[in-house]
């Protein structure tokens, strides 16, 4: 062997040679609906491929399914042109995602890309879509009250920071305005809104009023209208979840805001029906009860002396059913629901929240027994208004028949005031109770005078502020 043959093999020997692995490749044998077939490939449940139609960009899908050696995926986004034997490959790092933030006043897809025309995230850090499980004992308890503006809500449903509420309501109640609201009063360092599977043009909206340039300094958008695949759908719902835990683990108190949790579950029930699940509860598969808790779960405090997520989802209820599959399994796994009422609406009464079917869960350990007994007798004064409602209305009730229905005769006029507030009105916590002590005070010397000023002052009452 030659002495320059050595002097090269030897420049070699401390070189390491990494032989990149072999990537199979498949082929897309058949299209139903929504759902891919393909073969040649092995893939795991969860994970991503790419698929390469003749002609355009390839498009990431998730396997939903297998049969055999026959896996199923559901594209991310829609596909076009797609022929028969296009080909299909394992994804490198599928799943991952951008977080940071350099995310802050962006709006983003389900997928993580910019839809504001304002260039690349720059984001120097990237996580699995799903994030680490927190052992229930770890915990932060829900101890310290969060303002979110609301005057019926602070006073009588009071909410505790790292608590999940939903807002119930038929289509057209005022969920998304009620929502609105609470995004531009609620106490946040951080909010992460999720715009799932509503109408495109509210995503303008949302962001331009609700929101405002103040508003998106601090928040993160992530939209999927209705129109997007169902997978981007629900990737939309898990990756605003996954923003708020990392801001969450980097000790920032969060508000999450997804509207709406009913459209996260029909996108689930689009691909277990493709796939073949069949329905079970008014059509819905079992993968979709499987699937709520997975994401609301998520929510609440973190490990103690981290920081906090204060989650509200707003539910559909079809034809204001309130025993919907979507909102009866909604209101097991949330820490309080907030009702909001056709009748009230069609009244012109906004918000229109039912205090009667509403609740907090977590009111009773966060604010004081003074305030608890408070909000306890005013709901007891407004349920014994709407017992005798139809007597009253009709002029059968005689006064003098009953001492507690005579004062919620005279405080309903005050009570009717106090639950209604304006768009752009915000109520701190401690005047909202300050106004509810007013509501619930009777009235010496001249009724009909008292109740009108008081009226006048729970109405300015953000005015004096």
């Amino acid at each position: 062997m030659s002495d320059q043959l050595l002097k090269r093999l030897s420049r070699l020997r401390g070189l390491d040679y990494q032989i990149p692995a072999p990537v199979a490749h498949g082929q897309i044998t058949r299209l139903i609906g929504l759902t891919l077939e393909a073969v040649g490939i092995k893939a795991s449940m969860g994970e991503y491929c790419l698929i390469y139609p003749p002609h355009g960009e390839p498009v990431e899908a998730e396997v939903v399914g297998f049969s055999g050696d026959r896996i199923y995926l559901m594209p991310v986004d829609l596909l076009e042109g797609l022929a028969p034997g296009a080909r299909v490959s394992p994804m490198q790092g599928g799943g991952d995602v951008e977080v940071g933030f350099e995310l802050l006043g962006r709006v983003i897809n389900g997928v993580g890309k910019p839809l504001d025309s304002l260039g690349p995230l720059g984001c120097k850090t990237t996580v699995p879509l799903q994030g680490r499980n927190i052992n229930p004992l770890s915990r932060q308890p829900i101890r310290q009250t969060l303002d979110v503006g609301i005057r019926a809500i602070n006073s009588l449903l009071s909410v505790g920071r790292g608590q999940r509420l939903g807002l119930f309501a038929g289509s057209g109640v005022g969920k998304s305005v009620l929502l609105g609201m609470m995004t531009r009063f609620t106490e946040a360092d951080i909010v992460v809104v999720g715009l799932i599977g509503e109408r495109g043009r509210e995503v303008k909206e949302f962001i331009d009023h609700s929101l405002g340039e103040e508003g998106m300094r601090r928040a993160v958008v992530v939209a999927s209208p209705a129109d997007e695949s169902p997978l981007m759908r629900l990737r939309a719902a898990q990756l605003a979840t996954r923003l708020a835990e990392y801001y969450r683990e980097q000790g920032k108190n969060v508000l999450l805001l997804m509207d709406s949790l009913t459209r996260y579950a029909q996108a689930q029930r689009e691909i277990a029906l493709a796939v073949g699940e069949p329905p079970a509860t008014k059509g819905y598969p079992p993968s979709v009860f499987a699937k709520l808790p997975k994401l609301v779960e998520r929510a609440g405090n973190g490990d103690k002396g981290g920081g906090s997520i204060t989650a509200f989802y707003t539910v559909l209820t079809e034809g204001d059913d309130q025993q919907d599959p979507i909102a009866d399994s909604a209101r097991a796994i949330l820490d309080g629901h907030i009702v909001l009422s056709r009748t009230l609406a069609e009244r012109g009464h906004y918000p229109a929240i039912d205090i009667e079917q509403s609740i907090s869960r977590a009111m009773p350990q966060i604010v004081s027994s003074d305030h608890l007994k408070a909000a306890m007798g005013f709901k007891q004064l407004y349920s014994k208004f709407q017992q005798n409602s139809d007597l009253i209305s009709i002029g059968a009730y005689v006064r003098g028949s009953d001492a507690e229905t005579d004062f919620a005769v005279e405080r309903m006029p005050l009570m009717n005031a106090f639950l209604q507030q304006g768009l752009d009105e915000a109520y701190a916590f401690q005047k909202s109770l300050t106004d509810l002590a007013m509501v619930l005070t009777p009235n010496p010397g001249n009724t009909n005078t008292t109740d009108q000023q008081g009226r006048q002052n729970i109405a300015m009452g953000n005015q004096a502020q």
